[in-house]
């Protein structure tokens, strides 16, 4: 799925477009045990509930595709008799009427997912009259091509809300604040089937983490049994590796920043795309042999990358680039860079020593007081920073 796909999605978790004909829900506490079900058609709930449950299931479907909402294929034997899909799809075409199929469900989710607290599980079944779409690509909201049928999980953590004072209207008094269980937004949950090129694809399923960190592979093989995708920090790392590994001891600071350059350059050119920048082998190397490494170390990173990465991986764009900063450190001194001018700060030597020069050509200011700029001073145009 793309954030195009995904955000129609999101307009439907609305009272005016709402067709969730099933809301379903487990509440269980720290030892995994199920302390409250319920089942119940959605349009039944009061309204300040359903605009509560609207931003739960919005949250599911945020963040970005590759890092919060990962696109997973079911293997194979998953979709056979007997595999997670098809078990999904039994669920699915139930529509949450079907009990035995609930609790074997809730029991998956409990056995997978790794959670020291309290916390709610929330399953909707849901409805989606497609509309069609004209030429230049607008809606016809009154012509449906067909009804997309799906399901979406949302995990929540519960938690005890914070101690404190609050008043008390009947008798008009500030007192302790009685402190209740409140259900947080999703941690984890998913989508099936997926809605790609708008339509039903029950060969994959839209996974979402609240922490690209945490995707808790375990949760993911027993309630979905698809493959996982690398996650967003393992393809930062991977890169990190991969570039490391190929310049070696000719690891250069322009170089680096070269790279930095080149890859906001492309996530900035693509950033009207509805699917995020994928970048593969040939691509990285390009993006190396632009950015001035070496061509004697290029001659090994093939190799180098089917031992980093694996040789049909893809990296994503933004998941290992720094779009929002360009920080640069040593043992003593931590400088924070605009990501846009990262051309100001150069490498040179000065009296025999490696020095980083700052180009200022406006104010300077130490712990906020605004000091002298090299103009005013009689000094030469550059500062040894080292």
């Amino acid at each position: 799925m793309n954030k195009q796909e995904v955000l129609e999605l999101r307009k439907q978790f609305t009272p005016a477009n709402c067709a969730i004909t099933r809301i379903c829900g487990c509440y269980v506490d720290h030892e995994k045990n199920k302390q409250a079900q319920s089942k119940e058609a959605f349009l039944s709930l009061p309204e300040e509930e359903a605009f509560k449950y609207y931003d739960i299931f919005k949250k599911t479907l945020s963040g970005g595709i590759g890092r919060n909402m990962l696109n997973m294929e079911f293997p194979y034997e998953q979709e056979r008799a007997g595999g997670t899909q098809e078990f999904l799809m039994k669920l699915r075409d139930s529509k949450l009427e079907d009990d035995m199929l609930l609790e074997e469900f809730y029991d998956r989710v409990i056995e997978g997912y790794s959670y020291e607290g309290n916390y709610y599980i929330v399953l909707i079944h849901a409805l989606y009259d497609v509309p069609g779409k004209t030429s230049d690509h607008q809606m016809m909201e009154d012509a449906s091509d067909y009804v997309y049928e799906y399901l979406l999980c949302s995990i929540c953590p519960v938690t005890l809300s914070k101690a404190g004072l609050s008043y008390h209207i009947e008798d008009r008094r500030i007192r302790d604040r009685v402190r209740d269980w409140v259900v947080e937004m999703p941690d984890k949950g998913f989508l099936f089937p997926a809605f790609n090129d708008r339509n039903t694809d029950i060969h994959e399923v839209l996974y979402y983490t609240k922490k690209t960190s945490d995707l808790q592979p375990e949760l993911i093989d027993l309630l979905l049994g698809a493959k996982m995708p690398m996650s967003a920090d393992v393809q930062k790392e991977t890169f990190q590796t991969l570039v490391e590994d190929t310049l070696g001891e000719k690891s250069d600071y322009e170089i680096l920043r070269n790279i930095h350059d080149t890859l906001n350059e492309m996530i900035e050119e693509h950033k009207e795309e509805p699917e995020p920048l994928a970048l593969d082998k040939t691509d990285v190397k390009k993006i190396f042999e632009s950015s001035g490494v070496p061509e004697e170390n290029l001659e090994e990173f093939d190799r180098t990358y089917e031992k980093t990465a694996g040789e049909r991986a893809s990296l994503l764009a933004e998941n290992i680039a720094e779009v929002r900063k360009f920080n640069i450190e040593t043992p003593d001194v931590v400088i924070k860079v605009n990501p846009d001018r990262a051309d100001l700060v150069e490498t040179k030597v000065i009296d025999g020593r490696q020095c980083l020069v700052i180009a200022v050509d406006d104010r300077i200011e130490v712990n906020g007081i605004s000091v002298r700029t090299i103009k005013q001073t009689s000094l030469t145009d550059e500062i040894d920073l080292d």
